[in-house]
């Protein structure tokens, strides 16, 4: 299929013409992370396929295409073709053509996201509590329910001592089980600004009358102030809710959604929103994972619906598209539609509690298919290969080059092939997970080098007798481009990469042309109270 050129600005235009579309930077994370148009989706050209299928579920829906300029995105607009994609685009020139337009460009990730964070903040004034007043309250024993709104592994990477794990979205859907009373002040934390901004304005949504704060800065503030945080601590389980809570999160969600003129469906509407043609829905699971398990819904997305606020482009890659939001209670598809609407999409609640005895929407299989992965060969087989002179590519993220390497395996990304390997390279050997693979092996096969997989694991092949380093390395930052590089040591003790980001959040505003300040809707707050 012919693949077409777009100029930067009759991209930006398309952008904001309100239909649905795909922009997707195909740049590698450490571009994206320095620099990309605000509403571009991740999606590096290392695992291009894998990434577009999840994020872009519709075949014929239209494809944007951004790269800094060097081929990579027409490259990707032909992987994606053969992935099935009938409708797709490249920006001529790639980011320095829509940097020469005088387009903005937003460092960062989950930029719309902390977006709306911080133009909720500007619009509605949650209450803030600092670092120290919060530490004061600890010390003095001052009553306080004291929540961190992220979820459990960012918990468990660092904390504040006393803060309990209720990710935003399960916190206003349990607050009856995990509040002792109607008066007791509230405190939410996260790393930064916006899902403790998030995590206080979905209270006030839903009318709880306690002191609501956002600790300010989050983990970060505290930081700044001297604070420690405390680091490998596992969360708890969430509070489970007796009948009666049940029944005030079903009251909540019944008068948010009444006050904030949300869609709700049927299962059988919802099915039927998933079959239109011409429109690329998602249907998204916001139970916890213990309510999924039982019982699951196949084919929906699990997430948490604080997450699915916080960082939507890891989700949905499509701009405009229809959003169905389903839980049990409803409060919670409630809530994060109340945000996602105001990102532009169309949304939709599907409350499961609603629909007792009746079958949970059907999800049609996406007319796409990824590319295939090659043959794979064990440890033993793969060893000797590399002895007779095999060369061995390492498709691994680089974070896992740094654990441990195969002797003789050069790491490489996708993009690096097939000009990493000599002329006369015939076959290859490919140490890495399934997406990365299948996305390597068709630069390969392109160039007539056929690959076979060693999906084996450091002890696999050390019992093959392969040698294995397991000395921690740091990759260089130029050669680890597959990932975010942005301050990125903010969470492990540099004061200086915090402050920069913490600036960085409070400007986002700032960056937003009209178009773009346009693109947010006002989002109403209170009005259940």
């Amino acid at each position: 299929m012919s693949v077409a050129s777009v100029t930067a600005a009759a991209a930006k235009n398309r952008l904001h013409a309100g239909e649905e579309i795909a922009f997707l930077d195909v740049r590698e994370a450490a571009a994206f992370g320095e620099g990309h148009p605000l509403f571009a989706i991740p999606c590096p050209f290392s695992r291009l396929e894998a990434t577009a299928l999840a994020l872009v579920p519709r075949a014929d829906c239209p494809v944007l295409l951004i790269d800094d300029g060097d081929g990579i995105a027409m490259r990707a607009a032909q992987r994606l073709a053969a992935c099935g994609y009938t409708d797709i685009a490249v920006i001529a020139g790639g980011l320095p053509a829509w940097e020469a337009a005088g387009l903005g460009v937003f460092a960062g990730v989950n930029v719309p996201s902390k977006t709306l964070g911080e133009l909720l903040e500007h619009d509605h004034h949650p209450a803030m509590i600092d670092a120290a007043t919060l530490a004061n309250w600890q010390r003095e024993g001052r009553p306080h329910a004291f929540f961190d709104a992220r979820p459990p592994a960012e918990y468990a990477k660092m904390r504040i001592e006393g803060a309990r794990c209720v990710p935003n979205g399960e916190l206003a859907h349990r607050v009856g089980a995990a509040v002792p009373d109607a008066a007791t002040p509230i405190v939410i934390t996260c790393a930064g600004r916006t899902r403790g901004i998030v995590g206080a304005l979905t209270l006030r949504a839903i009318g709880v009358t306690n002191p609501v704060y956002a600790l300010e800065n989050g983990t970060q503030g505290w930081a700044l102030a001297g604070l420690p945080l405390d680091r490998g601590a596992s969360a708890d389980p969430m509070p489970e809710l007796d009948a009666g809570q049940a029944q005030a999160s079903r009251a909540s969600a019944a008068r948010l959604i009444a006050a904030s003129h949300l869609s709700t469906l049927t299962p059988g509407e919802a099915e039927g929103l998933l079959d239109e043609a011409g429109r690329t829905t998602f249907l998204f699971d916001l139970r916890s994972e213990e309510e999924r398990a039982a019982p699951p819904v196949p084919g929906a997305i699990p997430a948490l619906a604080g997450q699915l606020i916080q960082a939507t482009d890891q989700y949905v890659g499509v701009r405009h598209g229809r959003l169905i939001l389903m839980d049990d209670t409803g409060l919670r598809a409630a809530l994060a539609g109340l945000f996602l609407r105001a990102l532009g999409f169309e949304v939709h609640v599907l409350a499961l509690d609603d629909a007792e005895g009746v079958d949970a929407p059907a999800v049609p299989h996406p007319a796409l298919k990824a590319p295939a992965r090659p043959l794979s060969v064990d440890a033993r087989a793969a060893w000797s290969l590399a002895q007779s002179g095999v060369p061995v590519l390492d498709l691994r993220s680089s974070t896992e080059w740094e654990a441990w390497r195969l002797e003789g395996a050069r790491w490489v990304l996708r993009g690096d092939l097939p000009g990493a390997l000599a002329a006369s390279t015939r076959r290859v050997l490919l140490l890495g997970d399934a997406a990365a693979v299948a996305a390597a092996t068709c630069e390969l096969q392109a160039a007539g080098i056929s690959a076979r997989w060693l999906p084996a694991d450091a002890d696999a092949c050390a019992q093959a007798g392969w040698p294995v380093d397991r000395v921690k390395r740091r990759m260089s930052r130029e050669d680890a481009r597959d990932r975010v590089w942005f301050v990125h040591d903010r969470h492990d003790g540099n004061k200086e990469a915090s402050r920069q980001y913490l600036a960085w959040e409070m400007n986002l505003i700032n960056q937003l042309d009209a178009a773009e300040r346009a693109a947010f809707a006002p989002v109403s707050i209170g009005a259940t109270a």
